[in-house]
């Protein structure tokens, strides 16, 4: 009898549901708004779940009951104080299914490597890293950019809106950010953008930082060093979790996920060149294919499947996933 596995990828912006068989040959792929618990509460993420479920369940022509395994990787899921109340929401979806969940790093890590370890740095509207070794002891970091934790997209236009407010107060020198941020919001002037900014009046998004990335593009040495500042940033914290797991030595794969790499190279090569020097041979790769194919890996696992053909069924899934 043909079994199916499902992968859950729970994200700030979007969410996305994925069902393969044992082979790995894709059978449904859906996505939708974004979950993250943090945002929207579990139930609200569960609601969001239990739609897109039913729309894959659909397109697959199968039933829940079919399921053998189920992996999910959670934005905001961080801490296993979180782990029964999100649960209980996932109950909702009404698997009978075996199935776990990790932090949505993981699930790049899962989807990337060719081994079942190594490190997932994702980077979104925010971002996190966490890791396993070959013994699959967990490293990770908070998930907290208030702890200094960056980059991502919040993180780096709130440090643009820092260097605009620096401009402003004669800290810092001139940015063609200032005139791109008074166009976003339909500020009047530089003060009124200032003053909007400073009183919470305009509120720039995550998705601006296309903004930074653009004016770093067009020759701005301040958002240059910005995007600069962010891949240094990212790769601080895939170095915090090869020290956790003593990967120095190792021949460590790092995948990086998330629509925030796309930004500017600038972001890859600030990366590796905090990386190599620690890590000289780690292997570097953006993942290619959506994340959630390491849900279905996740459920593999879970479900018993060895290795070698969890292995197989990923290469297939990477080519055929959207």
């Amino acid at each position: 009898m043909t079994t199916y596995y499902l992968g859950i990828d729970v994200g700030a912006s979007n969410s996305q549901v994925m069902i393969a068989d044992q082979s790995g040959q894709l059978q449904a792929f859906t996505q939708g708004d974004g979950a993250n618990p943090d945002w929207v509460g579990n139930e609200g993420m569960g609601e969001v779940l239990r739609g897109l479920l039913e729309k894959a369940l659909n397109e697959a022509d199968i039933d829940r009951n079919q399921v053998a395994g189920a992996g999910f990787g959670i934005a905001g899921y961080d801490w296993p104080s979180q782990k029964s109340g999100l649960i209980e929401a996932i109950d909702i979806l009404d698997l009978s299914a075996p199935f776990d969940l990790v932090n949505d790093a993981m699930l790049a890590l899962l989807a990337g490597a060719s081994n079942d370890w190594g490190i997932g740095v994702v980077a979104g509207t925010s971002c996190n890293a966490w890791g396993r070794d070959k013994q699959h002891r967990l490293g990770r970091m908070t998930g907290y950019s208030w702890l200094g934790e960056a980059s991502g997209g919040v993180e780096l236009v709130d440090q643009a809106q820092r260097a605009v407010a620096k401009e402003w107060t004669r800290r810092g020198p001139p940015t063609s950010l200032t005139q791109l941020f008074q166009e976003r919001v339909g500020a009047s002037s530089v003060d009124d953008l200032i003053e909007g900014i400073a009183r919470r009046q305009y509120k720039l998004q995550p998705d601006d930082a296309k903004l930074v990335f653009q004016a770093a593009r067009d020759g701005d040495l301040v958002a240059h060093e910005l995007v600069l500042w962010a891949g240094r940033e990212l790769g601080d914290l895939a170095l915090g979790v090869v020290r956790q797991l003593n990967l120095a030595n190792e021949q460590v794969e790092i995948i990086l996920a998330g629509s925030f790499w796309k930004g500017s190279p600038l972001l890859l090569s600030a990366f590796e060149s905090v990386v190599y020097p620690i890590v000289p041979e780690a292997s570097i790769e953006r993942l290619k294919a959506p994340p959630v194919v390491g849900g279905v890996c996740l459920g593999m696992e879970l479900a018993g499947m060895k290795v070698d053909r969890i292995k197989a069924a990923r290469e297939r899934l990477r080519k055929e996933a959207p």
